[in-house]
């Protein structure tokens, strides 16, 4: 998210994976060298990394912020209000 606000756990995010684009949720935000997701996560308070989610497998992944980009909730306005539907 290179320039925007760091993302926060729970928001809804998009990443580019194998298959083209993934959606999910941050889970966590890695500060120090850990394991996660299956390998080594060099991060640091200067450096974080965020683990994901992904929706559709349920997988998780490790990425730099700017690898993230941000994701309206699905039936939400691009102001992330809930879009009212007249009846």
């Amino acid at each position: 998210m290179g320039g925007r606000r760091k993302p926060r756990k729970g928001d809804r995010v998009a990443w580019s994976s194998h298959g083209g684009e993934a959606v999910g949720r941050v889970e966590e935000e890695i500060t120090e060298r850990t394991e996660a997701a299956g390998r080594t996560v060099d991060a640091s308070p200067d450096d974080p990394q965020y683990r994901v989610r992904s929706e559709k497998s349920g997988g998780s992944a490790v990425h730099r912020p700017e690898a993230l980009r941000p994701k309206p909730d699905r039936g939400s306005g691009a102001d992330g209000d809930v879009e009212e539907k007249d009846d």
